[in-house]
């Protein structure tokens, strides 16, 4: 391997060699392999010729010896002399040291990857400059690469392998969800540590991002300055006959199809990459064998890799998620690692023998026998009632039984949707769900014994639906409303307020509990409406946010999930409706679900388990049964309430969303980040339009977090981690932190967190009226706008002073306020009040509230100003987005009619709520909008008899 990728030669040279791999060896990124025999290699410079010698000194760290080298640049063994600690010193050579915008982008993507801060990530200690010298301080890490024990040991057990690739998805999923994608993940890149006392050698994820993002914006198979930054201990896994003439580099039989054909990529590459390491620590060769870079690609483009024989008597399920993560379309892979790792984990609980039963590969289905497939589902038909369904059938657990109860499952596909939340009717025959209708979501009803779906006309902005007992009828939420409506069609009717509700459920005493905000109590209203009663009442003992209530046989005790709040109120409750006793926790996990007889389903980090459950006692008995993986919370539509025993749930998260900036025609002029389904949410502006704060939900089983972004770069940093929740960020003007209603300072209200990362400060001195969350503050800092809840008039709007800390009424009307702005000049309030029976934009002036006009004409929210303050946007209910000129005169403000200026697909659904807009406005006109990447979505699963699987 001698030829550069100018076609020239490269003289040979002998790089120092480590030690043969052992646990006082030391290894690290772009090393030389435990030899000593001279290597010639492209771009690698000898030792001796390497820049530094032993004492140099790069800022404040002694180099002490050299490591290796490699395209990108030299590294070093150092010590830093502040703290005296070893660490690796990665210094840029060649063309990238020269290139002005290279160091850039290599200084940005170090400072990304070192916010990640996670344990199976090589640490970035510091970037800097010393003269011309542009550096990378790394941790020292000491073991060996993945790719050096594969060489050394071919084939590895299972599950040493399963344990290494779940410490892989797990890095990738943090990297993921803070929108960084490796785009050069093969063994080489993979550091296998062992610590001080461990049993097994942790995984550390090596030149994260880095070496893919500085390189140039061509296909990177071809391009050999990667091959030259590949160390001979890196070639390990390379065919031996393999140059660089060839095309062959070590990272071509990693890439994915996309890649091949020119694009960069996103995260579902490294997906891709994921898999082909996986399957080589499993097959002990490449997925994707090959001698020249021609067949190589061909292979990678058109064949699939042959089964692995271990895997059959191990479990077959691993294949079935490689060959996952091997899709040549990018739509059919896994869309994101923390799947992965959740799947990975569920294996290595779940041992599978080869006596029982599973196949250890299934193969892509050829015509005939999809044909033979639905063949037998209209014997099914037959055998099992009205059991039939089309669009995406799979069928699974035929297992030989010749009763009508066999278990059976099938796939319903539906328009796509942002929310995966649906119901299952009591009598099994059909279910309900959220789609897209004209790119707003609406409640959908489909029966089973059906070939289609209808959408319920009048249903516009529905969530979390639920069924009357006798199938008739359905109730939802929408527009911030409690509403039934009959199943078979006809005009919604309102029961009462719920503003962002969470969950409800239809009682045998013509009763319905309902979750009617984000932070509130259960409550009770009659099905016809009138009074609303308090249930459940929210405590530090039962925690901050009661939802998804369900009533159990008896229609006296009711179970309901309690969130956003610590661990030890987090979880699923038992409750009496007479408040008897308090409600009694019975599992840790979120969103419980009852299923008749005696069976309880709640989800464990995106597992679906089924507990033997006492209703009448609220016990729980002996361990879970797992039903499914990568089920995500609230994806799990219930179980019918008859012996039919029919489930359904949906697989995945929810959609993918981006922040795009968008001209006034609503043409796309910039995407920010990839794709992310992390319910990214609320974009706020900083005044200096440098930063835009959001908040985002992680992962399963985490909370939402409060992130910030630098917009140059779309490089973000997080302000919260981990419980409890935080959500809406608002900017302080003085463009230096953020402000939301957390209790991290210590004390629950109104909180300033400094974007440096400085302690959080309490911004009143006392809490009282200031739990609905902050909304705005006016560019003086004299006021912030805040939600407050009255029994008298509901949820209206307050203004508080920062200078001594008292609020005063905003607004005070018979509907719920639930959204509001201060203009720039600070001398009006552009808010949504429900006043007239729907949503509406009204204006007003601030802050003696003397004048108020309407100013949408046909409902409005998501209520936005323009920086010069002469327009006021919002939100139609067909998504269009509006425009309004404003102008003021004195007093009595000339509002114009609005104007339609594009259709939009903001986010709704997960993380979406009612007192914030999904966009941002800048100085120039632009909009920042959070918008849905509209991609199918994953179709429902149906399951019929599948309590015929649960042990006795």
């Amino acid at each position: 391997m001698n030829e550069s990728d100018a076609g020239g030669r490269w003289p040979p040279c002998t790089v120092p060699r480590l030690a043969p791999p052992s646990r006082t060896s030391v290894s690290h990124p772009r090393l030389a392999p435990p030899s000593r025999t001279p290597v010639s290699h492209p771009r690698i410079e000898c030792a001796t010729r390497m820049g530094f010698n032993s004492g140099t000194r790069v800022g404040p760290y002694e180099i002490v010896s050299p490591l290796g080298a490699g395209g990108m640049g030299e590294v070093y063994r150092a010590r830093d002399t502040r703290l005296d600690r070893i660490v690796a010193i990665k210094v840029l050579t060649g063309a990238l040291a020269t290139d002005v915008a290279s160091r850039h982008r290599f200084e940005e993507e170090a400072r990304a990857i070192a916010a990640l801060n996670d344990p199976h990530i090589c640490t970035i200690h510091d970037v800097g400059h010393e003269g011309d010298v542009e550096y990378l301080v790394l941790e020292y890490l000491e073991g060996e690469t993945l790719a050096a024990r594969l060489k050394r040991t071919g084939a590895m057990p299972v599950e040493d392998a399963l344990r290494i690739a779940i410490q892989m998805s797990e890095a990738l999923d943090r990297a993921q969800r803070a929108g960084i994608v490796h785009r050069d993940l093969k063994p080489g890149n993979v550091m296998l540590v062992r610590r001080a006392g461990a049993a097994a050698d942790d995984v550390k994820l090596l030149d994260f991002g880095l070496a893919s993002r500085i390189a140039a914006p061509r296909a990177a198979a071809f391009d050999a300055s990667l091959a030259a930054t590949m160390a001979p201990s890196m070639a390990a896994t390379q065919p031996a006959s393999a140059s660089v003439g060839s095309g062959i580099s070590g990272t071509l039989q990693y890439m994915a199809p996309e890649q091949l054909d020119g694009s960069p990529g996103d995260h579902r590459s490294d997906i891709f990459a994921f898999g082909c390491v996986l399957y080589e620590m499993l097959g002990g060769r490449k997925a994707f064998e090959a001698n020249t870079a021609v067949t190589a690609v061909a292979a990678i483009m058109s064949s699939e890799p042959p089964s692995i024989p271990a895997l059959a008597s191990a479990h077959p399920f691993i294949d079935h998620l490689i060959r996952r993560c091997l899709e040549k379309d990018p739509e059919r892979r896994w869309q994101n690692a923390g799947d992965i790792a959740r799947e990975l984990r569920w294996v290595t609980a779940q041992p599978v023998s080869a006596g029982d039963g599973i196949p250890a590969a299934r193969k892509p289905w050829s015509r005939g026998r999809r044909i033979a497939a639905v063949a037998i589902a209209v014997v099914a038909l037959i055998v099992f009632g009205p059991l039939i369904v089309l669009g995406g059938l799979q069928l699974f657990g035929m297992d030989g039984q010749d009763d009508s109860l066999r278990p059976l499952q099938l796939e319903v596909t539906t328009p796509p949707t942002d929310d995966n939340i649906g119901a299952v009717s009591p009598n099994g025959s059909e279910i309900a769900f959220i789609a897209l209708k004209d790119h707003v979501p609406a409640l959908w009803v489909r029966a089973l014994d059906s070939l289609e779906s209808r959408a319920l006309p009048g249903t516009e902005g529905a969530s979390f639906p639920f069924w009357s007992p006798d199938g008739a009828s359905l109730g939802f939420f929408a527009d911030n409303k409690l509403k039934r409506i009959d199943a078979n069609g006809g005009s919604p009717i309102v029961l009462t307020d719920a503003v962002n509700a969470r969950g409800g459920d239809w009682g045998p005493d013509a009763t319905i509990l309902f979750a009617p905000g984000v932070n509130a109590p259960i409550m009770r209203v009659p099905v016809r409406g009138g009074a609303v009663t308090q249930v459940t009442t929210l405590d530090a003992a039962v925690g901050p946010s009661h939802r998804r209530p369900q009533f159990l046989p008896d229609g006296k005790h009711f179970l309901f999930s309690s969130s956003l709040g610590q661990a030890n109120t987090n979880g699923v409750y038992f409750g009496t409706l007479d408040k008897s006793v308090p409600p009694v926790k019975i599992s840790d996990d979120d969103n419980g679900l009852f299923v008749p007889p005696a069976t309880l389903l709640t989800i464990m980090r995106g597992t679906l388990l089924a507990y033997r459950f006492d209703p009448s006692t609220g016990k729980v008995n002996g361990e879970p049964a797992t039903i499914a993986q990568g089920v995500t919370a609230g994806s799990v539509f219930g179980a019918s309430r008859t012996d039919t025993a029919v489930l359904a749930y949906r697989h995945g998260g929810a959609q993918q969303r981006q922040l795009v900036w968008v001209d006034r025609a609503g043409t796309v002029r910039q995407k920010l980040g990839e794709p992310t389904a992390s319910g990214i949410a609320s974009p706020e502006l900083s005044a200096d339009e440098r930063q835009v704060a959001l908040f985002l939900h992680p992962g399963t089983g985490e909370d939402n977090d409060v992130w910030v972004f630098e917009l140059g770069r779309y490089l973000g940093r997080p302000i919260t981690t981990g419980p409890p929740a935080d959500a809406h960020p608002v900017f302080d003007p003085d463009n230096q932190a953020v402000i939301f209603n957390t209790a991290r300072s210590g004390t629950a209200g109104v909180t300033r967190f400094p974007v440096s990362g400085a302690p959080p400060q309490l911004l009143f001195a006392t809490s009282d009226n200031r739990g609905g969350g902050v909304l705005a503050m006016t560019r003086d800092r004299r006021y912030v706008l805040m939600r407050h809840q009255t029994d008298a008039t509901g949820i209206d709007l307050v203004a508080a002073s920062l200078s001594d800390g008292r609020d005063f009424p905003v607004t005070q009307l018979q509907g719920d306020e639930t959204e509001g702005q201060f203009s720039p000049d600070g001398k009006w309030v552009a808010f949504v009040s429900s006043i007239s029976g729907r949503a509406e934009v009204f204006v007003q002036s601030f802050p003696d509230g003397a004048s108020r006009t309407q100013v949408s004409t046909g409902g409005g929210t998501q209520v936005r100003w323009s920086v010069d303050g002469k327009e006021i946007y919002y939100l139609a209910p067909d998504s269009k987005l509006m425009a309004v000129a404003f102008t003021a005169n004195g007093n009595a403000p000339d509002v114009k009619p609005p104007t339609a200026l594009f259709q939009t697909h903001l986010a709704n659904g997960n993380n979406v709520v009612g007192n914030k807009a999904q966009y941002a406005v800048s100085r120039d006109g632009r909009f920042l909008l959070n918008t849905v990447v509209e991609a199918p979505s994953a179709p429902i699963v149906v399951a019929v008899n599948w309590t015929r699987r649960l042990p006795k």
